[in-house]
């Protein structure tokens, strides 16, 4: 599966009252793995930023001022995310952003280049609820350095975001359950029992339609089979 992990910076918070992109950056994840196959892009937004952005990406309009406009890169972008899915924090403001984008160039919307959308701040706060899940808390939660992050920046966010959604959807890797001779109370050595005197219960329908909704909840913390579907389906 080829995923594309995006992020944005802009001039302001409203595409609607006139403000641009002025940086894209995306990683690329094949099979869970990072490629190198990156893109970056600044752009000329035609336009001076809001001092509130400005003091989050630090991007000044003299730097930008020499760098191609949306629609010099466009085609690029559009090559580069097809048939991709694209994994966003926050992803209602960058899509927001992007679709107004293609719409001043009269193309079709932004998420018709891709298949799918995975928003981790949605994700994230399904498994940590009431928990904050910015990028830095997350990247604090998975023990993901980002000290060198000392202002936002599209590619390096892309960058922190794609390991940390490696590390969210990761799922169980080792599975650690020796079993121990020794009984867990007092250590004291079990009896052997011949097995002809083992008892065996089986589950009831309404136990296994208990336990095979419990595995669907891990296959989908896993974004997967999670280990125990083998064990289930063994047995």
């Amino acid at each position: 599966m080829r995923q594309i992990v995006l992020d944005t910076e802009t001039t302001g918070l409203n595409p609607r009252t006139g403000d641009r992109i002025i940086e894209i950056g995306c990683v690329e994840i094949f099979n869970r793995k990072l490629t190198g196959n990156n893109f970056h892009r600044y752009i000329n937004p035609e336009r001076d930023s809001d001092e509130a952005a400005l003091a989050v990406h630090g991007l000044t309009t003299e730097f930008l001022s020499d760098k191609p406009r949306f629609h010099e890169i466009v085609e690029e972008l559009r090559e580069y995310v097809r048939g991709a899915e694209i994994i966003i924090h926050n992803a209602p403001f960058d899509l927001g952003f992007l679709n107004h984008e293609f719409s001043r160039l009269g193309l079709p919307e932004f998420t018709e280049h891709c298949t799918g959308v995975i928003d981790t701040l949605v994700h994230a706060k399904e498994l940590h609820p009431g928990k904050r899940n910015s990028l830095d808390a997350l990247c604090d939660r998975y023990g993901i350095s980002n000290a060198h992050r000392k202002l936002h920046g599209a590619l390096l966010d892309s960058e922190l975001l794609a390991d940390v959604y490696l590390a969210m959807t990761r799922g169980q890797n080792t599975l650690s359950m020796d079993v121990e001779v020794e009984a867990a109370i007092g250590g004291d050595l079990l009896e052997a029992v011949p097995l002809g005197e083992i008892i065996v219960l089986k589950a009831n329908a309404e136990e296994e339609a208990l336990h095979e909704s419990v595995l669907g909840g891990l296959d989908k913390a896993a974004k997967g089979s999670c280990v125990w579907r083998n064990y289930s389906q063994q047995g």
